[in-house]
Parts: structure tokens; sequence; C-alpha cells
């Protein structure tokens, strides 16, 4: 996969300077941040990260001044500006010719305490005016992975995805769309937790529409796939009450891959040869998010281990390697059944979709179910693309309908979740651009069945303990 990624990267290099005429660095541009190519240092193994989490970065240190906030937060309003800075669109580390516009703004986590965080704003020579929020799939715990850190020319397995998807929204530049990248999990990395994507991609668009690159009545259409999908369902959700402002903005947004009540997720992928380690990766985003929450107390000591391995690991150090994984073999005996476990309950059903208001915006929903190439086999919950539910994702389709938003559901068979990615976006690019266009949004509700019906997930009594066994999958080979 890595391999096909950096090939995919190395052919955008070329496609991007074909757009119109050449980027030419503004003269109010932050120029100490634009280091030539040969510059980076090679960064050494980081704990916390299974492959070692190397990179090549453009001298970190400079370029994180601009990151670095220690004013009075409360001076500013969510969404507003604090600095800006203009560069190149970097692949692999190479600069293209397209324009980027960089903002650090305030705005909050799930909490509502105020942080600073970065959005990245590609604007083509030809802009015509409107924007596109593309929600990246990066997934990971270190914030060195993110998206405006990989566009500014940080180079690391962790911004390897960012590349890759350059090609998802390569079209839409062309054809004159400017495209913002937010950092959706935040500055500190807060894997999976929907509330606070939601609320810092709401305010990434307010401050790109205060950034002065916009016009006052711009439309804007929203666009995730996977860790994407949470960012693009959860502000498309939330927009209504907590950004009405920018709500009137937005046109539409279409999801792909789509996580909807991580309660089943967990479930599903216990012991997949291949996503099992996302769950990991969820606890120690979500222990960043909730005041108090912890689930070491419950774990042994094999699953501390595997915790601390995650710590700051990518999705691209995580996907395949922790085959096997289960639960029952990371908790103590008295704690086999998670939910059992009232702080581990409260998380998951705070980060179910389908218990949130629903959105205006109309929606296209995209999901595949062919799971089992990668591994997981299918459960009480049933079929899936090997991380995501099917019938999850049709029942937040049906909740949304039933509420009268207008959805487009789509479900291929044919495919899992990571070469799906493909596939959604040539159908997400096919659906938004009318959306811009000011065309209806096509409609087909009704034409599938209902999905799962959406409740909070109740604390369970815990289990009589029984012996699961020795840990299993290439997990166990590497940390029991």
């Amino acid at each position: 996969m890595q391999c096909r990624t950096f090939a995919i990267g190395l052919g955008l290099v070329t496609a991007l300077a074909m757009l119109p005429t050449a980027y030419a660095q503004p003269a109010d541009s932050i120029s100490e941040h634009q280091i030539p190519l040969g510059q980076g240092a090679l960064m050494g193994s980081v704990p916390g990260s299974p492959l070692g989490g190397s990179s090549i970065e453009r001298d970190a240190h400079v370029g994180e001044r601009f990151y670095d906030f220690n004013g009075d937060l409360s001076a500013f309003e969510p969404g507003d500006v604090i600095r800006s800075r203009t560069l190149p669109y970097h692949v692999l580390g190479v600069p293209t010719p397209l324009r980027v516009v960089q903002l650090l703004y305030k705005t909050s986590d799930a909490f509502g305490a105020p942080q600073a965080n970065v959005t990245s704003i590609a604007i083509p020579n030809n802009f015509n005016g409107s924007m596109v929020s593309y929600h990246s799939v990066y997934d990971s715990l270190n914030p060195e992975h993110s998206p405006s850190r990989a566009i500014a020319g940080n180079v690391s397995l962790g911004t390897a995805p960012v590349w890759a998807e350059t090609a998802f929204f390569a079209n839409l530049l062309t054809q004159g769309y400017a495209v913002a990248l937010p950092d959706i999990e935040g500055p500190e990395a807060r894997f999976a937790v929907g509330p606070e994507y939601g609320r810092v991609t709401l305010d990434s668009l307010r401050a790109a529409m205060r950034s002065g690159e916009l016009a006052p009545d711009v439309q804007i259409a929203m666009m995730g796939y996977s860790g994407g999908s949470i960012a693009t369902s959860w502000a498309a959700a939330m927009a209504p009450e907590f950004a009405p402002d920018v709500n009137e903005h937005l046109i539409g947004a279409a999801m792909g891959g789509v996580l909807v009540a991580p309660a089943n997720n967990i479930k599903y992928i216990d012991g997949s040869p291949v996503w099992a380690g996302i769950s990991a990766m969820t606890i120690v985003g979500v222990s960043r998010s909730i005041p108090g929450f912890d689930l070491t107390p419950y774990l042994n000591d094999y699953g501390i281990r595997i915790l601390e391995s995650v710590n700051r690991a990518s999705i691209a150090e995580v996907e395949g390697q922790y085959g096997g994984l289960r639960w029952v073999d990371m908790a103590k005996p008295e704690y086999q059944n998670p939910f059992s476990i009232p702080e581990f309950v409260g998380a998951v059903n705070s980060l179910n979709i389908g218990l949130q208001p629903n959105p205006s915006i109309p929606l296209q929903i995209w999901q595949s179910n062919g799971g089992i190439v990668e591994g997981t086999i299918p459960g009480e919950q049933g079929l899936g693309d090997g991380v995501m539910l099917e019938n999850d994702v049709r029942g937040l389709a049906t909740k949304y309908c039933q509420a009268g938003v207008t959805v487009e559901y789509i479900t291929d068979p044919s495919i899992s979740h990571t070469p799906g990615i493909a596939k959604w976006a040539l159908v997400a690019n096919q659906w938004i651009q009318p959306r811009l266009e000011g065309k209806a949004a096509p409609n087909n509700c009704g034409t599938y069945p209902a999905g799962t019906v959406f409740a909070p997930v109740e604390v369970e009594p815990q289990a009589q303990p029984v012996d699961p066994g020795p840990a299993q999958g290439s997990a166990a080979l590497r940390f029991a």
C-alpha cells in the first residue's frame, strides 16, 4: 500500500505542476517557513510508533513557531484568524505550483475548552469562488502527521495518506474550486473524537470565510472518507445549532466509509487481522479528550503495552500490524466485557453520531460491505467493509430521511474499506460538482432497508471470567 501511495504522490507533483500558471510566493508570505528541499533532517525513532515513526521534516523547529500561540485566546471569537502564512503545496516534500494559505485560528475541544488549530486552503489560479472542505483520513495520534504539516513539506509515513488523497480532490482544483484541508483532529491529535472533529471543522470554515480569500457569499461543500467522514458527519449534524453562520453557506456533504456507532464497530473488528489495532488507537484518542477517561485500571500488562505502542502512531503504522488483537486479551479477567465498564459505555455513547441532531443540508452517503476480503468476519453486527458497518450507515441514512433530509445512499458490495476510498472519491466528486453548480441533489430515501435504530448503550453486568486462551495473531507475537 505504501509503494502505491508514494507512486501516486510522485504523479501528483507532475499533475499539480500543470495547473494554470505557476505559484509565485506573495510578498507578504511568511518566508521563514519555506525550507528548501534537502534541508530536512532525518528524525529518529518515535516512541509509541510501531514502525519507528521516522520522518524527514522541513526544519520542524522553525515550522512549529507558526503553530505556537501562548497569548490569550479569550480575546478571539471561534473561527477568528490568529495568524496566517502562504506557501506552496508539497507532495512527498516536493513543492508544487499550487498556492496554499494556512490559517492558525481559534477553536475548541469537544468540551468547549479554547485551543488554536490550523487549516490549509489550496487556491488554484483559476479560482471560481466556491470551496470544498476535504477531510483527510490521516488518522493519527501524532500531531506531526496533520495535513497542514504534510502540505508544508514534512515527510513521514504518517503524512503519506495526505499525499495520496491529493488525487481525490485534484479534479476539483483543476475545475477552479478552492480546497480546504483542516487538521480535523485538533492540535492534540484526539483521534476518533467526533464532537471535537465537528467543532474544529466548523471553526475552520469560519476562519476561511474571515481570511479575505473568499467572497462573503461563498458556497461550501464538505467531503470525507473513513476518519474524514467523522469530521464530515459531525460538522453537518452540528452546523445548524453550533455554527448557523457556516450552515447557511453549506450546500451539501459527501461521506463514505462512515463511522456511526463505535460500540458496534469495536465488536465487529475485535480480532480482525487488519483493523483490530484501531480500537487501541481510539482508546488513546478518547483518553486525550474526556476528562478522567482512563481504561488502564481495567487492563492487564499486555493491554497497557498495546496502548503505549500506539500512543504516537498513525493509521499507516497500525493497519495490519495488530492482527488478532482482542479485548479479552488486553483486559483483566473481571473486565472481559468492556460494556461492563461505565466509562467505556459513556464514551461510546458520546461518540455515536446516530444519537445526535440531524443535518439540514443534502447528503450523499456511500458505504461498501466487502470487508470479508480484509479478513473481518461478519458477526451479529452484519456486513461491513472491514471496519465500518453497513447496517449502521443505512440506519443513519434512514434517520436523516425520516427527518426530511435529502439523502442519496449508495451501497457497494464489491469492495472493502481500504481500496474503497478511490471508488468513493469518484462518486463523491460526481455528486459535489452539480451541488456547487446549484443543481438539486438526488434523493433515494425509502429504497433500501432501514438499518440500525439508534439508542444509548446500557452498562452490562460483569460476566463470570473465562479463560480466553493465549493472545492471538501478529499483535501477540510482538507484544505478549
